[in-house]
């Protein structure tokens, strides 16, 4: 019975030991694939809402949300 409490007792000592090495080990660095870069955030030139520059849609007077705001901004400003 003492062998076995004995066994049990550095099982438990081993087991927190592990705990505290893996606490004071820095965090591994993310990896490169992992995410996406970051995108330049634009204002939709009919209603000012951002959205990331990769989904905005170019017009002759900026860049807009979607096709009805690059339309309704055209039709109101035929010059510019």
């Amino acid at each position: 019975m003492k062998f076995i409490l004995v066994v049990l007792a550095v099982v438990v000592l081993l087991w927190m030991l592990r705990g505290s090495v893996r606490r004071m080990r820095p965090p591994a660095p993310p990896r490169a694939g992992d995410a996406a870069p970051p995108q330049a955030m634009l204002s939709c030139a009919h209603c000012g809402v951002h959205l990331p520059g990769n989904e905005a849609l170019p017009g002759r007077g900026g860049v807009f949300c979607d096709e009805a705001h690059r339309a309704a901004f055209e039709r109101a400003h035929p010059s510019a």
